[in-house]
């Protein structure tokens, strides 16, 4: 597997290590984000959690290094259709290192490495509508949403007085008693990509 630079960051191929340094990660301020808090603290979960994400041909994941050489966040496409030519991301940063730049530098790298090298076509994610910032970055990326749906949230029992909630009300419908939140759906192409690389690449002359 390939390594892959952006402007400030490597992509190197997931190691075990890697996922053990994961432990020093900081937490989200925001409840809503608290399933991207990494949940494993024990050798033997963390090892379980590495090999589900490496015994697969139909998934790749990369840790992503800053410029002091810092695992800052893991990358990586899940659901490989090799004849469709299509997958779809999955992106993780620590909570220390997001709004740097840092998530769309590893972003456009990758897009170059999934289009170019890889030769896949489409590019897919899933974004729950309360993430603005994620939001905001793929929209940076490229990426357009296509599609959106009502989810189960992962946690029933969060505070709904909380100022993090109340501020994403909107995003959030109850039924029966059971919160759900909106998921957009959201994809880039390689026509779209090779279109903003033009532009981009035009720009700089």
């Amino acid at each position: 597997m390939d390594i892959i630079k952006g402007n400030k960051v490597i992509l190197t191929p997931l190691k075990l290590d890697d996922v053990f340094f994961m432990k020093n990660w900081g937490k989200h301020e925001t409840p809503l984000l608290s399933d991207y808090n990494f949940p494993y603290f024990h050798d033997e979960d963390i090892i379980e959690w590495y090999n589900s994400k490496k015994n697969s041909r139909r998934r790749m994941y990369f840790i992503v290094h800053n410029e002091e050489k810092r695992a800052i966040g893991y990358l990586g496409i899940k659901s490989i259709k090799r004849i469709k030519k299509e997958a779809t991301l999955g992106i993780v940063f620590d909570p220390n290192y997001i709004n740097k730049g840092y998530g769309t530098d590893a972003i456009n790298a990758f897009l170059d490495y999934f289009f170019n090298t890889m030769k896949m076509r489409v590019l897919l994610l899933e974004v729950a509508g309360f993430n603005k910032r994620a939001i905001r970055c793929y929209e940076k990326c490229g990426f357009v949403k296509y599609k959106q749906y009502l989810d189960k949230y992962h946690d029933q029992n969060i505070d709904r007085n909380n100022k993090y909630f109340k501020n994403e009300e909107n995003n959030f419908v109850i039924k029966r008693g059971k919160i759900y939140n909106f998921i957009y759906r959201m994809k880039i192409d390689n026509k779209t990509y090779y279109e903003m690389r033009e532009e981009i690449d035009k720009n700089k002359t």
